[in-house]
C-alpha cells in the first residue's frame, strides 16, 4: 500500500458535527467523555462526543483505515493524535461564540478584568461580610440615638404639612407618644446611616467588579442616592400635603379632625419611604441595560404597559386610596421611567 501502509493510523476523512439544540454544559462542572467504534465496508469508524464546562457538545466522526489502532502512540500520526490536538483552537472558538452573551460576560469575567481580584474562602467571606454588617449596625445604632435625642423638633418638623389645617393630634394609648417618637428616630437614624451601609456593600463587592463595571459604579451610586432623597422631598412638599389636605376638606364640615399621632406619623414615614425606593426605576433600568437584559428601544416599545402598571404602583405604594395621591405619584413614576429608557438608549444600549 506504499507509505500509506506504513501509517499504523492514516486519516481518510475527519469531519466534526456539532449541535446548537441542546442545553449549554456550563451549568455541569465536569467533562463527559463518550466513544464508540465500529467496522464496517473495509473501514473503522469512530464517534466522539466530548462536552465540557463552558462549551457546547461537540461530536467527531472520524474514519480511519482498517489497520489503525485505538491507542496510537506518540511516534506515529495516528488519527487519534489529530482528533485530541485540534480541539485546543476549535473549542476556544466555540467557548468565544458561546460566551459572547452580555450576560455570560457579567457572570463569568475575565481574569483581566478584575485587578483586585484574590482567592478567599467561603468562610473569610462569612468573616467579612459579620465584619461589615457589624459596622453598619453600629453606625444605624449611633444614628438612632442621635435623632432620638431631638425626637420632638423631628414630629414638629413632620407635622408642618397639616399645622395650618387646624388638625388635632391625640395620644389615644398610654406610651402611644413615646413609641411614636422611637419610630421617628428608627426612619430618621435609617436615613443617616445608609451611606455607612451603602459603603460597606460597596466595600465587599468591590473586588468581585471588573474595569467597565467600576466606570459605572460611582454613577449608579451617586444617582440612587440623589433619586431617593429627591424623592423623599417630593413626598414632603408635594404628595404628603397633597393626600392630607384632601382627606381634611372631605371632612370639613361634617367631622372634626383629631388625628392619632401614631397613625399619622405611621402614614407619613410609609409614604416618604416608599415614595424614595419607587424612584430607583432609572438605577434599574440603566443595571438591566449595561448587563444587556433589555434594550432602550425595548423599554420605550412598552410605554403603554407602563403607563398603567405606573399607576398599579402607586395605588400599591401609597397608603392611602385617594386618587389624586396616586395620580401625583404615577406622573413621575412615567417621566422617570421614559427618561431612563433614553439614557439608556443615549448609552448605546
Amino acid at each position: 500500500m506504499g507509505s500509506t501502509s506504513t501509517s499504523s493510523a492514516a486519516l481518510i476523512h475527519h469531519f466534526r458535527l456539532t449541535t446548537r439544540d441542546m442545553d449549554s454544559p456550563r451549568n455541569r462542572p465536569y467533562t463527559m467523555n463518550f466513544c464508540n467504534s465500529w467496522k464496517e465496508g473495509g473501514h473503522r469508524y469512530r464517534l466522539t462526543r466530548r462536552c465540557s464546562k463552558g462549551l457546547r457538545p461537540v461530536f467527531r466522526l472520524s474514519v480511519l483505515d482498517e489497520n489503525s489502532s485505538d491507542s496510537p502512540t506518540e511516534t506515529t500520526p495516528s488519527l487519534g493524535s489529530a482528533v485530541q490536538d485540534r480541539p485546543a483552537v476549535e473549542d476556544a472558538s466555540f467557548e468565544q461564540e458561546d460566551t459572547s452573551s452580555p450576560i455570560y460576560e457579567f457572570l463569568y469575567p475575565d481574569k483581566e478584568e478584575l485587578p483586585d481580584d484574590k482567592e478567599m474562602t467561603i468562610f473569610d467571606h462569612l468573616e467579612e461580610l459579620r465584619e461589615r454588617i457589624f459596622v453598619s449596625v453600629l453606625a444605624v445604632g449611633a444614628a438612632i440615638t442621635g435623632c432620638f435625642a431631638f425626637s420632638k423638633d423631628l414630629i414638629v418638623f413632620l407635622e408642618a404639612p397639616v399645622k395650618n389645617q387646624g388638625v388635632r393630634f391625640l395620644q389615644l394609648a398610654p406610651g402611644e407618644f413615646f413609641f411614636t417618637t422611637l419610630k421617628v428616630s428608627g426612619y430618621c437614624g435609617l436615613l443617616l446611616g445608609s451611606p455607612v451601609i451603602l459603603y460597606e456593600i460597596i466595600a465587599f463587592v468591590l473586588p468581585g467588579l471588573t474595569r467597565a463595571e467600576r466606570r459605572f459604579l460611582g454613577p449608579i451610586v451617586f444617582g440612587s442616592s440623589l433619586l431617593f432623597y429627591a424623592g423623599l422631598a417630593f413626598s414632603y412638599w408635594v404628595l404628603t400635603p397633597a393626600a392630607l389636605n384632601f382627606f381634611v376638606n372631605y371632612a370639613e364640615g361634617v367631622v372634626e379632625s383629631l388625628w392619632s399621632i401614631d397613625q399619622y406619623f405611621e402614614f407619613v414615614l410609609v409614604l416618604m419611604f416608599s415614595t424614595g425606593l419607587s424612584f430607583q426605576v432609572p438605577v434599574i433600568q440603566l443595571l438591566l441595560g449595561q448587563v444587556g437584559v433589555v434594550s432602550g428601544d425595548q423599554m420605550l416599545s412598552i410605554w403603554k404597559y407602563v403607563v398603567v402598571g405606573a399607576v398599579v404602583v402607586a395605588a400599591v405604594v401609597t397608603p392611602s386610596t385617594d386618587p389624586v395621591t396616586q395620580m401625583l405619584l404615577a406622573t413621575p413614576l412615567l417621566g422617570l421611567y421614559l427618561g431612563g429608557a433614553w439614557m439608556v438608549k443615549l448609552t448605546g444600549r
